[in-house]
This record gives structure tokens, sequence and C-alpha cells, in this order.
């Protein structure tokens, strides 16, 4: 059994108590109020509620952490040493339309490091927790990448682009090319449960451009913790919120970065 540090005990617990309206708002989901931050962006009452649930639960503990979410934007920008990053329905238009693939996930950072961070399911009753040099777990039980030898056996996640994405063609294109030498291909809608999956063996790598730093926080400590490797490719200089991830087990890492580099 894992000792959690109090960090992650307080992540769990703002998770437990913020699911159970969101469980509530799931059933109820066509008759939620919707509206629009931009095309193929749906922001839902749930959302922000399930935001307010967890920014109060955290709060309590340290009101001095700096915060980065998505719907609220940055609270105590001064605050860069210990922040919480957190997406409080990570695959939204999944949520809308009454698809059980969705989660919360919520990730803590150190002096722009992530330590620790938990992505749950409050559907499928799935935790994925992970600290920094404590290995990972999937409700208790360690997780480990796959152990996929060959990236043409391989089973990938990806996901985008937005509506408004401006490099469709280019997303359109690496997609075709690494189709073409993979197994298969699946795209999920949640790039945090993508992240997860991978963590547990369930898909042998991800990639995807265009996220949001909140999307892929809590994942990417519960990644390194399953023993995988990630990437960041083609930063994006003037947002550092912005990113472009390659995620994978160790074995197939470098083919799938030259699959995007080609």
């Amino acid at each position: 059994m894992r000792l959690n540090s109090p960090q992650i005990n307080l992540i769990i617990k703002a998770c437990m108590k913020a699911s159970r309206s969101l469980i509530r708002d799931f059933g109820e989901v066509e008759n939620l109020q919707v509206s629009t931050k931009g095309p193929g962006d749906f922001v839902t009452s749930a959302d922000k509620r399930t935001e307010k649930i967890l920014i109060e639960e955290l709060k309590k503990a340290h009101p001095e952490y700096g915060i980065i979410t998505e719907e609220s934007g940055m609270i105590n920008k001064s605050n860069t040493d210990n922040r919480w990053v957190i997406d409080p329905i990570d695959g939204t238009m999944n949520f809308l339309n009454g698809i059980p693939h969705f989660a919360i996930s919520i990730g803590y950072e150190e002096k722009g490091e992530i330590t620790c961070g938990v992505i749950f399911n409050p559907i499928t009753n799935e935790m994925f927790v992970a600290e920094k040099g404590s290995g990972a777990y999937l409700n208790n039980s360690r997780i480990r990448v796959s152990n996929k030898k060959k990236i043409k056996d391989a089973l990938l996640v990806t996901g985008g682009p937005k509506g408004a994405s401006k490099i469709k063609d280019k997303i359109f294109s690496e997609y075709i090319n690494i189709s073409n030498n993979v197994s298969n291909v699946r795209k999920f809608g949640s790039a945090a449960l993508d992240m997860a999956y991978v963590a547990c063996g369930r898909f042998d790598g991800y990639w995807q451009r265009e996220l949001n730093y909140w999307d892929i926080a809590a994942g990417i400590i519960i990644l390194k913790e399953a023993g995988g490797f990630i990437n960041f490719f083609d930063e994006v200089n003037n947002n550092p919120l912005k990113k472009n991830i390659i995620a994978s087990n160790s074995n197939i890492h470098n083919e799938l970065l030259d699959l995007i580099s080609k």
C-alpha cells in the first residue's frame, strides 16, 4: 500500500468532493447550460461548478499557493514556486454528449516541476495517482507502461485538431504518416486520460499538438512514474502554457519521435 503525501491526500479529497456534483450533472447532461468559448471549445456550468469546489478545497489548505486553471486563469500569480494546475473536466465534449470518458485532472508543481498528480474519472471510478519517486498507481495497484517493442505493433492515441486550429493540414498529415506505420490509432477525446492510459499500458504511445498545460500537467508525473518517456516538441516560445507532446513507453519512443519529425 502506498503512503500518500499531504499534497496527494489533499488532491484526492478535492477530487472526491467535486466528483459528487459532477456525477449528478452527468446524469442530467441534457439540462446543463452550455456556452461556447470559441469554435469547438465548450464550457458548461458543470465545468465552473467543479472548478469552484476544487479551488475552494485546495485554497483551504494552502491559501498562498498559485493556481493555474482552465476557467479562472491564474490565481496568486506571484507564487510560482508552489502551484496547482487544474482541469475541472478534461473531455468536455464527451461529457456533454453523455460519453463516460472524461476526468478531473490536478497536478502540483513545485519550482517549475510537477511533483505529484491525480487524474480521476468519476464515472468509471478510476483514479490514477503518482508522486515523484513513489511510482504510479491506479486505484492502489501499481501501474507500468506497456513493453511493446516495435512501433509497427503499437496502439497509439491522439486528439485534435480543434475547430479553430490554424495547422489542421499539418496535424492531419502527421496523423496519416503515423497511422501508416503503427498497428492502430485511437481518438478518445481526453488528453488527461490518454496519458493515464499510456501510463497503465492500455495504449503504447500518445502524441498531440496544441494542448494546454492543464490538460496534461497531472499526466506528466503519472506517466514518468509509470516508466514512460515524454518529449515536448516544437515549443511555443511566446506561450509556455501551450504544449505539443509525445509520450510513450521507452521502447518505441525514438521511432515515434522520428515519425513526427518527418
